[in-house]
């Protein structure tokens, strides 16, 4: 009976985990893929102030993550409440931001309004974050966590799909960001979105199962003696993800040169799409990799497939080679989020568990915006500056990420001969 009512408690949290996951990636995928250009083409930003929508409401996430929601969220020990009460909060805001820059003539100036309304807004959002990470350790054991977060990643990947698709119809046909329609439809689906999260518990310390702490490869004593492992864990994750999304605010913009592969909206979401479709066909198998090779091993080969992926797209001179690289990096991503989300939660004690997950968040959330402030985008800028090609300008910065990558690569490697190491002593 215990079983039953145990399996029946797992299958109701995941049918809220996930769809409330497919509900935010389709908002992202709709949201962001097209932000990009419209910064760039319509509102005439340069391509390092075109990094600055993600960089500077990434930072305000990562700040308020570490030193305000994490904090609240252990102490109060509620998730749920956090996650609903960020969607709402951001949903609204949302719809203030459009109607603020709508009403500003100068699109120079609209640019920085909609770069300022969503550095605040992300102060509200980052307490979903935060809680979502948390919530996930609260309610699956250790040797579940990379598994179910494969498959998470995996719905959000089908979600993904539909949001860049009806995103990219929209853009295509004039419907796009000025008039409202996608700050809009992105402010709806984020209310939508807290409705499957009542299917889910409010999480916290006394919602645990007790097999999580039982299955954790290290004990709370380990754990102690492992915090300078965590710290060069999370410096080797921070360089994998700044060299692999530090061209993913230019990635739009170098497709669509007139002087590279030129593509519309419409071929630009299919090549998306790719990526969104390599998430949803690997992440079921991110746990059997994991149980296979074991987590860090999954990590590395992540790690690869993503330097690869970034050599492809730099490299490519046909379309079909950036369909390739683009499902790459998919299957990276997917990988590396799985398997290191399941590193840090054997890392992390229970108590502290929101505040250190603030902390991994931040390597992928600094990751997705001032990488490309202060890697991809002044180096564009610079080089476009001395003459180069538009093209080669962006090759360029494409190829750094993939060397940045492969630093964190040898960091995470040297972190394992040195985990090894002491294991055997």
């Amino acid at each position: 009976m215990d079983k039953v009512r145990s399996q029946s408690f797992f299958s109701k949290s995941f049918l809220g985990l996930s769809s409330f996951q497919m509900l935010a990636m389709f908002r992202r995928g709709m949201f962001y893929t097209y932000l990009s250009i419209y910064f760039r083409s319509f509102l005439l930003l340069s391509v390092t102030e075109t990094t600055l929508y993600a960089t500077l409401p990434m930072l305000m996430s990562v700040i308020f993550q570490n030193f305000v929601w994490g904090p609240l969220s252990d102490k109060l020990q509620r998730r749920r409440t956090l996650i609903i009460l960020g969607e709402i909060l951001a949903g609204i805001g949302t719809i203030l931001v459009w109607f603020l820059h709508y009403g500003i003539s100068n699109l120079y100036l609209a640019g920085y309004v909609i770069i300022i309304g969503l550095s605040i807004i992300e102060i509200f959002w980052s307490m979903s974050n935060i809680a979502w990470s948390a919530l996930i350790s609260d309610l699956y054991p250790s040797i579940e966590r990379s598994k179910i977060m494969g498959r998470l990643t995996s719905l959000g990947g089908l979600g993904r799909v539909f949001g860049i698709s009806i995103g990219g119809i929209l853009y295509n046909y004039g419907f796009g960001f000025r008039d409202g329609p996608l700050f809009i439809v992105a402010s709806l689906v984020m209310f939508i979105s807290t409705f499957p999260m009542l299917l889910t518990p409010e999480g916290g310390i006394h919602h645990q199962v007790d097999i999580n702490e039982k299955d954790n490869e290290l004990n709370n004593s380990d754990k102690e003696s492992y915090k300078k492992f965590f710290i060069i864990f999370i410096i080797s994750l921070l360089l994998i993800n700044f060299g692999r999304n530090s061209i993913s605010v230019p990635y739009s913009q170098f497709l669509t040169l007139e002087t590279g592969f030129a593509v519309d909206s419409i071929t630009l979401s299919w090549i998306a799409n790719t990526r969104s479709i390599s998430v949803l066909l690997i992440g079921f198998s991110a746990g059997f990799l994991s149980k296979k090779l074991g987590h860090s091993r999954t990590l590395i080969l992540g790690s690869i497939i993503a330097i690869l992926s970034l050599v492809f797209t730099a490299v490519a001179t046909d379309l079909s080679i950036i369909f390739i690289g683009s499902f790459l990096m998919g299957t990276g991503e997917v990988i590396i989020y799985a398997s290191s989300y399941a590193i840090a939660s054997n890392l992390i004690p229970e108590k502290v568990r929101a505040k250190l997950f603030g902390v991994y968040n931040t390597t992928f959330f600094l990751s997705w915006g001032l990488a490309c402030t202060l890697i991809s985008g002044p180096m564009i800028d610079a080089l476009l500056r001395a003459g180069v090609l538009e093209t080669l300008a962006y090759q360029a910065a494409i190829l750094l990420g993939a060397l940045i990558t492969l630093l964190g690569l040898i960091i995470f490697i040297i972190l394992e001969i040195m985990l090894h190491v002491k294991k055997k002593n």
